[in-house]
């Protein structure tokens, strides 16, 4: 709510104090003040060490005036209460002693906050996250606005970290142990209706009448919170020793399965939570402030940090420097298939664009809707979202099988089956039915752009839009410009899926694009290291402990067998020898193992664990005696080499812009650990002499595909590094 909407919904003010800062005070008749805060210069509020003396001397003026009863907490912003702390600070600490100062600070003036004798009440519209629901939390009450905007949480573990400004110790005695523990491990924010479920919130209502409502509860006393487990077995497991010894072992144990051991953070929030649980408020405060400050200086945070910033710089960047975007005011998607209807999906419920589904069959058409209408059924389920919202979101989805409704069309995103002439085909097709501005982005895996658009009347019009599966869930995409596409086609499409949700990275046309041709090289030495007669699960579970989400067998057998062998034939025509395949996946193919979606693959899919057990007929097809050979460690080594030096090439040949673009392409492209920063990071962590080593090393053992390319070896003579 802006500070003109405030002064309209209150009363008559007596006084403001004056500031130049991020704060200010009004005082009003009615007992109530309003502290609003509003950072100059920025599009969201986010909370700085050096606003510390700010806010000090405003509760100093609060405690010294007894007409003030009540204090509201608001945003002088539109769109936000405080999106979090300003992370930015913790680059100049050189000590963990240096971060847990700032973790104290913040704790010092939100205790202060929670033991003044006027009742507080943080009134939130828009994003209250990390440092903002902290400050919230240590407020008396908190309403909030019933706005899809609206989301509350504590997301540091994202960042390596965990809250530090008393997150850990509020949170749980406010909505329980295990939701609160649940918010903190995942990261995962609340929207409106669930955060009153919890019992965040006090009260969830319409933006217009927040700050009225806000009012009504500063003038109330402060709440006498009952104890928030609900139901026997809860109580006990969180009021009782051995109830609590249970469940926090059993954190653990859930937390260890899943990170394997790679992130610090989830261990320290289960730690300082019980310290805070069974030792009391006071020992779970030093606890979290002596933890933050550990986590900052780990260098799993840091690399955390870097792909937050890396990923807030570019979505301020244009696709191409200093040429505008041409905006999208409806779109159309060319197949009804699992990519179609996720696209169709994300243009439509995040991007807010009307999209004209075509297919060659009605089922086509059906069958994208039901994708999104699957998707948004779950929520209205769930309660996230009201029936009357998901009716307006499907109402911006129609479907064609001509090319009627195409003529005012600004962008068709294109996704058939990988076949060069049918998509020249749809090149023209949308040449002859739509505008001559229309741009044709191909949603192709492997195909260069450059061959799509051969035949094109207008080839400037005519970009690749790569997206990963599933649709709604993978964040990256990627945007191939060829020769002739235009600097404004790549911006507008680099804007229109920034629109969807998504991170772009921009490549350069050619075989694989960057994610596919880095991959490549990693599945097919995972074949390889099958055909050596090591185990599938022993590969599998090598890669998944580096820190990959699955392992390559598992990612090819989801994939789909000939999705993900499709690519290979026009690598290995681009680039030669050392992207051939091993023959295995034509005798896998041959015997109809497609994966996943036909059950039949490298793994079982059979029975109860479906999908968790090698399909050990497997090793029959292909003659071989498992039996493991390799440490794990040599393993993932081998397999990530081959992953490391593509990345290399890529650079060196201008496929990606720079080595960050390099790092976030295969974060949330193909899922390189995060904690590791990227391959170019990860490369600087090990050093590239230490890479080029190793690369030499396997180059004699295995064979020439590990020799290191021409651009690594220069930079291990200089020195040099990529960042």
């Amino acid at each position: 709510m802006s500070q003109e909407n405030m002064s309209e919904s209150t009363e008559v003010k007596n006084e403001a104090t004056p500031t130049t800062g991020a704060f200010s005070l009004t005082k009003q008749d009615n007992g109530v003040a309003i502290l609003s805060m509003d950072v100059p210069g920025e599009s969201m509020n986010t909370l700085k060490a050096e606003f510390g003396d700010e806010i000090s001397a405003m509760l100093d003026d609060i405690e010294q005036d007894n007409s003030i009863k009540g204090v509201v907490v608001i945003s002088g912003k539109s769109n936000s209460f405080v999106a979090g702390a300003d992370i930015s600070m913790l680059a100049a600490c050189k000590t963990a002693e240096d971060a847990t100062k700032i973790a104290a600070g913040g704790q010092a003036v939100f205790d202060r906050i929670e033991n003044m004798k006027a009742t507080f009440v943080a009134a939130i519209h828009g994003p209250a996250l990390g440092g903002g629901l902290e400050l919230a939390l240590a407020c008396h009450y908190r309403v909030c606005t019933d706005s899809s905007k609206t989301q509350v949480g504590l997301p540091e573990v994202q960042l390596g970290l965990l809250p530090g400004s008393g997150g850990t110790q509020r949170l749980p005695r406010l909505i329980g142990i295990q939701q609160a523990m649940k918010m903190m491990l995942t990261g995962s924010p609340a929207r409106a209706k669930q955060a009153k479920k919890y019992g965040i919130v006090d009260d969830v209502v319409p933006e217009s009448v927040l700050l009225d409502v806000a009012e009504q509860f500063a003038l109330k006393r402060k709440p006498e919170r009952e104890a928030p487990q609900k139901g026997l077995m809860n109580k006990m497991l969180e009021t009782t020793g051995p109830g609590r010894n249970i469940m926090f072992k059993k954190a653990r144990e859930a937390t260890f399965s899943k990170t394997k051991g790679n992130y610090p953070a989830p261990g320290f929030i289960i730690d300082v939570i019980e310290t805070g649980m069974t030792e009391g408020m006071k020992a779970g405060l030093k606890a979290e402030a002596e933890a933050f400050g550990k986590l900052v200086m780990t260098p799993e945070s840091f690399q955390l940090r870097q792909i937050f910033f890396a990923t807030t710089e570019m979505k301020k960047e244009n696709g191409v420097e200093g040429v505008t975007p041409a905006k999208v005011n409806k779109a159309g998607v060319l197949g009804g298939g699992l990519m179609g209807g996720g696209i169709a999906f994300v243009t439509s419920t995040k991007a807010g664009v009307p999209v004209r589904i075509k297919d060659v069959r009605a089922e086509g058409i059906a069958n994208a809707m039901k994708y999104s209408y699957d998707i948004l059924n779950k929520k209205v389920k769930k309660r996230f979202i009201r029936n009357s919202e998901m009716q307006k979101q499907l109402s911006l989805l129609t479907g064609t099988l001509d090319y009627s409704g195409y003529k005012d069309i600004d962008i068709v995103v294109e996704a058939v089956f990988e076949d060069l002439d049918l998509k020249q085909k749809m090149v023209a097709d949308i040449e002859e039915n739509c505008k001559e501005t229309t741009i044709f982005a191909s949603n192709t895996s492997s195909i260069p752009i450059t061959q799509i658009a051969a035949k094109a009347k207008r080839p400037e019009n005519v970009i690749g839009l790569h997206y990963f599966s599933p649709v709604d869930k993978m964040p990256l995409a990627e945007v191939i410009a060829h020769e002739k596409t235009s600097d404004e086609v790549i911006s507008s499409t680099v804007e229109f899926a920034k629109k969807q949700g998504k991170t772009p990275v921009v490549v350069k046309d050619g075989a694989g694009f960057y994610v596919n041709r880095i991959l490549a090289p990693y599945m097919n030495e995972a074949a390889n290291l099958i055909l050596d007669g090591e185990p599938i699960e022993h590969i599998d579970k090598s890669l998944v402990k580096f820190g990959f989400p699955v392992g390559p067998v598992k990612l090819l057998d989801e994939v789909g067998i000939d999705v993900g062998t499709k690519i290979i034939p026009f690598l290995v025509e681009a680039f030669g020898e050392r992207f051939t395949a091993p023959s295995a996946f034509d005798k896998v193919l041959a015997d109809g193992r497609k994966g996943k979606k036909n059950k039949k693959g490298f793994y079982d899919y059979e029975g109860k664990k479906s999908g968790k057990e090698v399909d050990e007929s497997i090793y029959e097809l292909l003659s071989l005696s498992p039996s493991s050979k390799l440490s794990e460690k040599e393993v993932a080594e081998r397999c990530v080499l081959m992953m490391l030096n593509e990345a290399a090439r890529c650079l060196d040949e201008g496929v990606i812009r720079n080595a960050r673009d390099g790092d976030i392409g295969a974060i949330f492209g193909i899922g390189f650990p995060p904690f590791l920063g990227g391959p170019f990071r990860y490369m600087d962590t090990l050093g590239i002499k230490h890479v080029v080593s190793r690369l030499h090393h396997y180059s004699t053992a295995v064979g020439d595909k590990f020799e290191p390319a021409d651009v690594l070896e220069k930079m291990a003579e200089s020195g040099e590094s990529f960042y």
